[in-house]
């Protein structure tokens, strides 16, 4: 019953469900009617090629009104995604430019059902799009994919039923054990699928301020649990598919805030490695590297770190191995005086941004980008060419 100014796709904000198969080619031509300074669709989460990233000022330019663009590509994994605007971000997603995708498996469904419920607060009041009431048969398994689209870390729990953690950021964990009465911590940004077997009085997915109910009834709201789910413990172990210990680049990156210039702009702005914007390291890598990096932050405050093009494994938080699945991520929310060890593999040639997913610290500064070896870029940042910070 309110009205809100913002971004529409398709007339609607989130925009539509993009739904595909995997190995199936997906081809969405993106039309910009009336944005003064233009748009772009990231393909959030997604391993896509390069060049269909759509960072305006990296890999493309932005879409002046009047202009289409098309966006081909083929996703190789199953999961949970998202898609939103990569120019002037901050506005813009925060206004609603953006939408869900679902990579259906190749395989099949391995739930009765399934429904996607996106997170995202519109002038302070907290939605999930998605059928506030679903049927559903007792003892049918529902899977919820849940989206988190807004700047910071938001807890999602179960009223009424046990569920299990199927998949994190796109990517399925292993031997997932059934959780009651704990929440899981989503970051902005970050996907979970969460599996409910539906109990004989309904059950009820919450998020802060918002909920649906699943079954018939369904208890009414209750508050966030106290425990949560710790993600560097739960499920059991599987190989990795790659050996950390043989990185052949090893990273720091050093989270932090000083005083001094961004853009000539006087202030209080995010470090790197204690440097500003675009002052900032340029993570080099080679294709097919193992990398490591040392994410630690001393800023003061929680930052969703996200790496476009790749997931990153994480191997242990504050010195504590991780020992539950492999925990692979494109979103990691990384609390003040928090230290995470990650790895990855350098498999997906490019020039990548690698950026807090609070777009206000991105457009104060906490942004750089993983770059190849070889690859260039001929995108310039200005007003229309790209990704403004504001």
């Amino acid at each position: 019953g309110t009205t809100v100014p913002g971004f529409t796709l398709n007339g609607t904000s989130p925009g539509p469900l993009i739904t595909v198969t995997q190995g199936e080619l997906l081809e969405v031509r993106l039309r910009n009617e009336n944005i003064t300074d233009g748009t772009t669709l990231h393909w959030h989460g997604l391993e896509v090629p390069n060049g269909v990233d759509g960072v305006a000022g990296v890999t493309q330019d932005a879409v002046l009104p009047g202009e289409d663009y098309v966006y081909r590509f083929v996703p190789t994994h199953a999961g949970t995604f998202w898609y939103h605007s990569h120019q002037v971000s901050d506005p813009q997603v925060t206004g609603g430019l953006l939408g869900p995708l679902v990579v259906l498996p190749a395989s099949g469904p391995t739930t009765d059902a399934e429904l996607t419920a996106v997170i995202h607060t519109y002038a302070g009041r907290r939605t999930l799009n998605a059928q506030l009431h679903h049927p559903a048969a007792p003892g049918s398994s529902v899977r919820i994919r849940m989206i988190n689209t807004d700047p910071g870390p938001m807890p999602v729990w179960v009223a009424g039923a046990d569920y299990r953690v199927l998949a994190i950021d796109g990517r399925d964990l292993t031997g997932p054990t059934p959780v009651r009465e704990r929440g899981l911590t989503l970051t902005a940004g970050a996907r979970a699928d969460l599996e409910v077997i539906v109990p004989e009085g309904g059950a009820r997915v919450q998020v802060p301020g918002a909920g649906i109910v699943v079954g018939e009834g369904g208890p009414e709201g209750t508050p966030v649990p106290a425990d949560r789910v710790d993600l560097l413990s739960y499920g059991t172990p599987a190989p990795l598919g790659f050996d950390p210990e043989h990185a052949a680049r090893v990273f720091d990156y050093r989270i932090g805030r000083r005083f001094g210039l961004l853009d000539g702009r006087p202030g209080l702005w995010w470090t790197i490695n204690g440097r500003i914007y675009p002052d900032v390291p340029m993570f080099m890598v080679r294709e097919g590297e193992i990398v490591r990096m040392r994410i630690s932050n001393d800023s003061g405050d929680v930052h969703p770190m996200h790496l476009h093009g790749h997931h990153i494994t994480v191997l242990s938080r504050d010195g504590v191995p991780a020992t539950g699945s492999p925990w692979h991520v494109d979103s990691l929310n990384v609390e003040d005086g928090e230290t995470y060890e990650v790895a990855f593999v350098a498999d997906n040639p490019g020039v990548w941004m690698d950026h807090c997913h609070n777009l206000r610290h991105a457009r104060e500064g906490l942004m750089t980008h993983l770059m190849y070896d070889g690859i260039t870029t001929p995108f310039l940042m200005s007003r229309h060419t790209g990704n403004r910070p504001e």
